[in-house]
C-alpha cells in the first residue's frame, strides 16, 4: 500500500513538472492582430512574449517597435520605449522622430545626400538641410514590409522587404531580412541580413528611444551611461562627420565610466555646442569579438539596465536634444531630453570617408549584423 502510494505521489510530482513546464513553454508567444492599411497593404501588430512577462509589440510598418514592456525591481512592468498606440501616430506627416523604426538604405547621415560608387555619383534626396538623413524621403521607415511569425520554443517575427533599384536613389535590387527574437533571459535580438543584385551602400539599424523609468517619466539625465568606446567621430556643424577618429578621453564624450547623461551634457565643449547635447558615433572597442557590449544603461529608480551588444562598429549616442512636446504618444508628449537612443550601425557618411569601416555591399556578397538587447534589474 505504502509502495502503490509512493508510486502515486512520485506520478503527480511529475504530471505537475510537466504541467509547469509546459505553462512555462507555453507563456513564451507570439500574437497577432490587424492595425490597419497603408499604401492598399495590410499592417499588422505583434506581440512576442517571454516567460518572465516582457512584452515586445512591433509593427510590420517600418518594422517599428511600438512598446516594450518590462519590470522594474520590485516586478511592476512599464512601457520603457517611445511609441504611438495607433497606426496614425507613425504614419502622420508631423511624426519625423522614427520612433523605434528599421533605418536604411542608410542610417545616419550622408553629406550633401551624395556618394560616388564605381566611378558614379550618386544624389539622394536631401531631408535634413544640406544632408540626407536616415535615407532620404520615403526610407525603409515608412515602407510595409512583408512578416511573418517564425520558430517554435523563442518567439520570432521575420520581416522582408525587397528595394527596388533606384529607390530614393540608391543602386541596386536590395532584398532585406530583419528577425526578431525575444528569448527567456531578456534578450531581444535583431539580426538583419541583405544581398543585393548591383554595387551598393548599405546600413541599418533599429531607432528606438528608450527611458527606462517608463515613457512618460520625465528626462534621461539621470541614467548612468556606459560606452564601450576609446573613440567617437567628430562632427561639423551641420553633424557631418569631419573624417578625424578622436579620442574621447579629457572629453564630456567619455562615457568609459559610468555617468548620469546630464552631468556635463551642458559643459561649454565645441561638439556638445554643434550638437545640442550628445549626438555623436562612438567607435566600439571590438577587442576581439564579434558580438561586443557596446552600451550600458543603469536607471537608479527603477533598478532597470539595458544592455547594448552588437556586431556593428558603431554606435550613435543620441540624447533627446529635438524632442519637443509637440508630438504625443504612449506616456504623454515626448518632452525635452525624455529618451534617449542608442542605434548601432556603421559610421555616418561613410562612402565619403575611405578611412571609416567600408559600407559598400557586392553582389555576392550576404550583408549580416546583429544587435542584441538585454534587459534585467538591479
Amino acid at each position: 500500500m505504502n509502495r502503490i502510494l509512493s508510486c502515486t505521489c512520485a506520478a503527480g510530482a511529475l504530471l505537475l513538472s510537466l504541467a509547469a513546464i509546459f505553462e512555462a513553454q507555453s507563456s513564451s508567444h507570439i500574437e497577432k492582430r490587424s492595425w490597419g492599411t497603408f499604401d492598399g497593404k495590410q499592417v499588422f501588430l505583434y506581440t512576442l512574449r517571454n516567460a518572465s512577462g516582457t512584452q515586445v509589440t512591433i509593427t510590420n510598418y517600418g518594422g517599428t517597435i511600438t512598446t516594450i514592456k518590462t519590470a522594474d525591481r520590485n516586478k511592476q512592468f512599464a512601457d520603457i520605449v517611445l511609441g504611438f498606440d495607433s497606426l496614425d501616430g507613425y504614419t502622420s506627416k508631423t511624426s519625423t522622430g522614427y520612433f523605434g523604426a528599421i533605418i536604411g538604405r542608410y542610417a545616419n547621415r550622408l553629406a550633401h545626400g551624395m556618394f560616388t560608387l564605381d566611378g558614379k555619383q550618386y544624389q539622394i534626396p536631401k531631408n535634413e538641410g544640406a544632408n540626407t538623413l536616415h535615407g532620404g524621403n520615403r526610407g525603409f521607415d515608412k515602407r510595409v514590409w512583408d512578416s511573418r511569425p517564425t520558430g517554435s520554443e523563442t518567439p520570432t517575427l521575420q520581416l522582408h522587404y525587397l528595394s527596388p533599384d533606384g529607390e530614393e536613389g540608391f543602386p541596386g535590387n536590395l532584398n532585406v531580412t530583419v528577425e526578431y527574437s525575444l528569448d527567456n533571459k531578456n534578450n531581444l535580438r535583431v539580426d538583419y541580413t541583405a544581398t543585393t543584385d548591383k554595387d551598393t551602400v548599405l546600413n541599418l539599424t533599429n531607432h528606438s528611444y528608450f527611458n527606462l523609468a517608463g515613457a512618460g517619466s520625465g528626462t534621461i539625465l539621470n541614467h548612468k551611461l556606459t560606452l564601450a568606446a576609446d573613440r567617437f567621430t567628430p562632427i561639423d556643424s551641420t553633424l557631418i562627420p569631419t573624417g578625424a577618429i578622436d579620442s574621447v578621453a579629457g572629453t564630456p564624450l567619455d562615457f568609459r565610466q559610468a555617468t548620469p547623461i546630464g552631468a556635463r551634457i551642458g559643459d561649454s565643449y565645441e561638439q556638445l555646442t554643434l550638437a545640442k547635447g550628445y549626438d555623436h558615433n562612438f567607435v566600439i572597442n571590438k577587442n576581439g569579438q564579434s558580438l561586443a557590449l557596446a552600451a550600458k544603461v543603469e536607471e537608479p529608480n527603477s533598478g532597470r539596465v539595458l544592455e547594448v551588444l552588437t556586431t556593428q562598429p558603431g554606435v550613435q549616442f543620441y540624447s533627446g536634444n529635438f524632442l519637443n512636446g509637440k508630438t504625443q504618444g504612449i506616456g504623454g508628449p515626448f518632452n525635452y531630453r525624455s529618451a534617449l537612443a542608442l542605434e548601432t550601425q556603421h559610421f555616418p557618411d561613410s562612402p565619403n570617408h575611405p578611412n571609416f569601416p567600408s559600407t559598400v555591399l557586392h553582389p555576392g556578397q550576404t550583408f549580416h549584423e546583429t544587435t542584441v538587447y538585454r534587459f534585467s534589474v538591479e
